[in-house]
């Protein structure tokens, strides 16, 4: 019968933990995990042109890899000591400030016969806590699929698209003026055709 030293050695194999693709703490010089995924576990993707799609790259690796950030860089550091007297004197001043203002706004209120301003409730734990409502998505919504054009080709195919529909609206624009006006289009016109075209462009 084995012991359990001798199979934790055979499932463990240091030659096996070697080829195998198990990721290992402080790899590439970090100090926790490599929380990278896999190529087959990714999901961004990338166009890659002619309606193609391929693995979006990898992020390049930070350059402080491997150097643990101090608190005192992450954070504002206090500027006073801690229970210092002129710390509880701020506060004091400034609790003494908020009841003068809250007392004058009361005084106000009561001479020009108003209600009085609610005092402001400070909100408890559990309402600061408490977990926002997720903004609600339409049942009916369909995520746009992705064409597998690069950025310069869906310009090109909007470009056309533009241009053709610019033309047909050029057209119609000018068979109204020459109907309008029993002539074709001069200088002045045709600037005035341009116009309404844009018009019609941009709307």
């Amino acid at each position: 019968m084995k012991t359990f030293v001798q199979f934790v050695n055979e499932a463990y194999d240091p030659e096996v933990q070697g080829r195998s693709q198990i990721r290992k703490s402080g790899e590439g010089g970090r100090i926790g995990a490599d929380r990278k995924k896999s190529a087959p576990e990714k999901r961004r993707m990338k166009a890659a042109g002619g309606g193609k799609m391929v693995p979006a790259k990898d992020y390049k690796p930070r350059k402080d890899i491997g150097s643990q950030r101090q608190r005192s860089e992450r954070e504002q550091q206090p500027t006073k000591e801690r229970g210092s007297a002129e710390v509880k004197q701020s506060y004091a001043d400034k609790v003494k400030a908020e009841r003068k203002k809250a007392a004058q706004a009361r005084a106000a209120a009561k001479k020009s016969g108003t209600a009085a301003p609610e005092k402001k409730k400070t909100p408890t734990a559990s309402e600061l806590l408490k977990k926002k409502s997720a903004k609600k998505v339409s049942p009916n919504y369909k995520p746009a699929k992705a064409s597998g054009k690069t950025r310069a080709e869906r310009d090109k195919i909007r470009g056309e698209g533009e241009r053709y529909l610019k033309g047909v609206f050029k057209k119609q624009e000018t068979d109204r003026y020459v109907k309008t006006t029993g002539q074709q289009p001069d200088k002045k016109g045709k600037m005035k055709i341009a116009g309404r075209v844009n018009k019609r462009m941009s709307t």
